[in-house]
Parts: C-alpha cells; sequence; structure tokens
C-alpha cells in the first residue's frame, strides 16, 4: 500500500503539515543551491591561491609579482597581496618613501583580509539558519499531525493500531523531512567554516611576508664622530 503512494501519503495531510512540507522543501532547494555554488567558489579560490603562493614563493621582484597577478581575481591572497602593493606603491609616489609603513600594511592587509573572507562567507548565514530551525519546523508539522490523528481516532471511537498507524505515519513525514534538510545544511556549514580557516591561515602568511618585505626599521642611529665621543 505505501508502495502505491507516497503522493498519496502526502496528499493525505492536513493543511498545516502541507505548508510545514513545502516550507522544508523550499529550504532544501535554497541550500543545496548554495551549497553547489559554495562549493564551486571555495574550489576556484583554493585552486588560484596555490597559483598565487607558488609565484610569491618563487618571486624575487615583489612589483614585478604584483602586475602577474592583476588577474587573478578570483584568488583571496592575490588580491590581498595586489592591495597592500598598490597602497604602498601609490605613497611611495607621493611622498617619494623608500620604505613602507608597517602600521599601514598591517592596517591595509587586515581590511583586505576581512573583506575577503567576508565574501567566502556570503550565503553561509543561511545554511546554519537551516540546521538550526528546520529540524523544529518538522517537529511542528509533526505535532500538527498527531494531534489530527488523535482527533481522528476519537472521532473513529477506537484506538486500535489499524487507526493510529496511519495518522502517526503521516506526522513522522515531517520530521524526517526536516531532518532531511538540516543534515546537508549542517555538514556543509561546517566543511566550508574549515575551508574558510585555511584561506585566512593563507591570508595571514602573506600578510607576514609583506610586512617582511616592505616594513622598514623605524630608527636608524646615526653613528657618533669618533671625536665626539667622551
Amino acid at each position: 500500500m505505501f508502495e502505491l503512494g507516497m503522493t498519496g501519503l502526502v496528499g493525505s495531510l492536513g493543511a498545516v503539515s502541507k505548508v510545514v512540507l513545502v516550507l522544508l522543501f523550499v529550504f532544501s532547494v535554497v541550500s543545496w543551491a548554495i551549497i553547489f555554488l559554495k562549493w564551486r567558489a571555495f574550489t576556484t579560490a583554493d585552486r588560484m591561491d596555490q597559483q598565487f603562493m607558488t609565484l610569491l614563493a618563487k618571486a624575487k621582484d615583489l612589483e614585478d609579482l604584483c602586475r602577474q597577478v592583476r588577474r587573478m581575481e578570483s584568488s583571496p591572497a592575490a588580491v590581498l597581496f595586489e592591495g597592500v602593493m598598490d597602497r604602498v606603491v601609490g605613497l611611495r609616489g607621493q611622498d617619494g618613501a623608500s620604505g613602507a609603513d608597517r602600521q599601514l600594511v598591517e592596517r591595509t592587509a587586515a581590511h583586505l583580509s576581512s573583506s575577503q573572507l567576508s565574501r567566502l562567507e556570503s550565503y553561509l548565514p543561511f545554511l546554519a539558519t537551516t540546521g538550526n530551525i528546520t529540524p523544529f519546523i518538522g517537529l511542528l508539522g509533526t505535532v500538527m499531525g498527531i494531534i489530527d490523528a488523535f482527533r481522528e481516532i476519537g472521532a473513529q471511537g477506537t484506538a486500535s493500531i489499524a487507526a493510529v498507524a496511519p495518522g502517526v505515519a503521516e506526522a513522522l513525514i515531517a520530521t524526517a523531512a526536516g531532518l532531511f534538510t538540516a543534515i546537508p545544511a549542517v555538514i556543509a556549514y561546517n566543511y566550508f567554516l574549515s575551508r574558510i580557516r585555511r584561506t585566512a591561515f593563507r591570508l595571514d602568511t602573506v600578510t607576514i611576508e609583506l610586512m617582511t618585505s616592505l616594513s622598514v626599521p623605524v630608527a636608524k642611529a646615526k653613528p657618533v664622530p669618533v671625536g665626539a665621543q667622551r
């Protein structure tokens, strides 16, 4: 009888349970769309970051490297590097300075790093929200379905298994749908967070390399003439 129709089973649900299933279906479709979208974005970003890190390890001239990575817009590390270099080179052109202030590099790198991580984190809160609330939405549908089942039992005046089982089975569909929606969303959310942490580590590595290469000592003591020494 179950084989005859899952459609018939869903069709026999109450109005509230149907609304719950439609809502869960919408959450599931949007979640899977975000999962595929972010998977593609992270895969591209990781591949481009690896290419940039290889170029950075081999580079001898940072300004020449900056020209090479102009089109690597999908690489968070390359965008960070290019942004810092553009700021430093621009300031050098204004005041003729030969080096870069450490605080300037840190502030610029922190801003660009935060911007890139925020871009990668976009839409992930929806996955977290889906994982948190859809089990409760499914539970709501189950509770309403069980209420309808007991109301039907009262109307029939019998509590046999034949009278109870169909109503309970219908009610549990909402719980199952809630779990099927929540589980992939939670897994994907945690997985993408781990990839964001790896990206943040690469951005920190690039920042350290830039500070090492561009920072200049705050001050150097001038040698005191021998005749001036006492």
